[in-house]
């Protein structure tokens, strides 16, 4: 209840205030996504940039512990390389695994896993666009629509720091 909350609370605040929330030619200086409520938010020194609506692993709730659990990594990362030619309409990669992950996978006897980015849609579903959100449907990532990964592209620099919250 608290988390769709804030999302609600900054959903209002950025339609009374679009100045302060509309993406403009401002790049984002940091990425927080919040799993319960499926968004992604872009931010400038504390203000929203834009949100987005996503899809997340299928099993999304709780931590990633290892590879192929399909849960979307909770924790502070970091977008560290772009994927133009990935098999989704182009790809940002998260930092996951970090120190923290490998030492509780390694507790575990398991790997933690890799890989996980934000990304458009799988090739050849570009027609999907926003109808992908009704399921979480990715391996652990976080998914948007290909305009949406296109602006998001623009937006996001190379070493933005990213917080993936439960």
């Amino acid at each position: 209840m608290m988390k769709s909350a804030l999302a609600l609370g900054i959903f209002l605040y950025c339609l009374t205030a679009p100045g302060h929330c509309a993406a403009s030619l401002t790049k984002a200086d940091k990425v927080v996504v919040l799993k319960g409520n499926r968004l992604l938010m872009l931010l400038k020194e504390g203000l929203v940039l834009k949100i987005y609506k996503v899809a997340l692993g299928r099993s999304p709730v709780g931590q990633k512990i290892q590879q192929g659990d399909t849960k979307t990594p909770e924790g502070s990362y970091f977008l560290d390389r772009r994927i133009a030619n990935s098999r989704f309409y182009r790809a940002l990669h998260i930092s996951y695994p970090n120190a923290d992950d490998i030492q509780n996978a390694k507790a575990l006897g398991v790997e933690p896993g890799r890989d996980i980015m934000i990304h458009g849609l799988p090739k050849g579903f570009d027609d999907v666009g926003p109808s992908h959100r009704k399921y979480d449907w990715t391996k652990g990532c976080i998914a948007v629509t290909n305009s949406e990964i296109e602006e998001i592209w623009g937006l996001v620099p190379d070493g933005t720091p990213i917080e993936i919250k439960p």
